[in-house]
């Protein structure tokens, strides 16, 4: 019965846009238990100027993600689920939107956020591309499609209109 999908969209070491709050994995994947993944752990790591100490996307490919098991960060929430689903793709979350939509004979709109854009960049892992090239294959760029683009850095989304991107913008502010 969803009207939106609002994915964050962060980036895995090649390059993949997957649908995830956090970019350190040991909030919201069960990447801790995982002893083949221990030794890539990283200590007094920053993300956008937070020291945090985890497992993070951008040291893991996709593949690997695929192995982890979600689980909720909210401990108030059912844990009934915790490890028995998958991180999405941007690519699996567009397929989903058409798919229902198809079948419910009703727009469902995509909102996706670029999450963390400038540590992304740094890491040479920018997102504006990604998403753009997502948008793109989808059918999607005009100022009708059901997508909104949003993020907090407006460096983010003016790279984005520059480099032709049609769709409706948001500036999230703090």
């Amino acid at each position: 019965g969803a009207d939106v999908i609002e994915p964050d969209l962060i980036s895995t070491k090649d390059g993949i846009l997957i649908a995830s709050h956090y970019p350190n994995l040991a909030l919201n994947t069960d990447v801790a238990s995982r002893p083949e993944f221990a030794s890539r752990k990283r200590e007094d790591w920053q993300v956008d100027g937070e020291t945090q100490t985890g497992w993070f996307a951008h040291d893991f490919t996709l593949a690997e993600i695929k192995t982890l098991g979600v689980v909720t960060t909210d401990p108030e929430r059912a844990q009934q689920y915790n490890g028995k689903f998958r991180i999405v793709t941007v690519q699996e979350v567009i397929d989903l939107v058409k798919a229902e939509s198809t079948r419910l004979g009703r727009s469902i709109a995509v909102y996706p956020e670029t999450k963390n854009p400038s540590y992304h960049r740094d890491l040479g892992l920018p997102l504006e591309d990604k998403l753009i090239a997502a948008i793109q294959s989808a059918n999607w760029n005009s100022s009708s499609a059901p997508v909104f683009v949003q993020s907090f850095e407006p460096g983010s989304l003016k790279e984005m209109r520059a480099k032709g991107l049609n769709v409706r913008m948001v500036q999230l502010i703090d």
